[in-house]
């Protein structure tokens, strides 16, 4: 009974592991997405973004964490997130664009699920 105890041990621990293992590989295939091609709302914040504001969102500047690292990896604060207007939405929405250090714009369109970087 012992022995079989320790397997089932081993093995999930095994596959808690795993499972860690996963949730943290950075996503490997960012698509790209031209800026024409965005919609009006995601042309306007970028615009707002080269002018440095105003932003019409307080949360508007502040750090994304890149938690799930689906963006390429940096140093804590190397990102910014603004929001995108979702027409109809009562809240902040889903859409967002992510600003890196570099000057490199990402867009996502699913709450941070998927990301396209932007091409101007």
């Amino acid at each position: 009974m012992r022995r079989f105890a320790w397997i089932i041990l081993v093995y999930t621990a095994a596959q808690f592991t795993v499972s860690l293992v996963s949730a943290r590989e950075p996503q490997r295939n960012i698509g790209t997405v031209n800026a024409a091609d965005l919609p009006k709302e995601a042309r306007q914040t970028i615009t707002l973004i080269k002018q440095g504001g105003p932003y019409p969102y307080k949360k508007d500047g502040v750090v994304f964490g890149n938690f799930e690292r689906r963006l390429p990896l940096h140093e804590r604060g190397y990102y910014r997130e603004f929001t995108v207007p979702s027409p109809g939405s009562r809240n902040r929405g889903a859409l967002r664009i992510i600003l890196g250090k570099a000057g490199e714009l990402y867009y996502t369109d699913d709450h941070y699920e998927t990301f396209r970087r932007i091409r101007e």
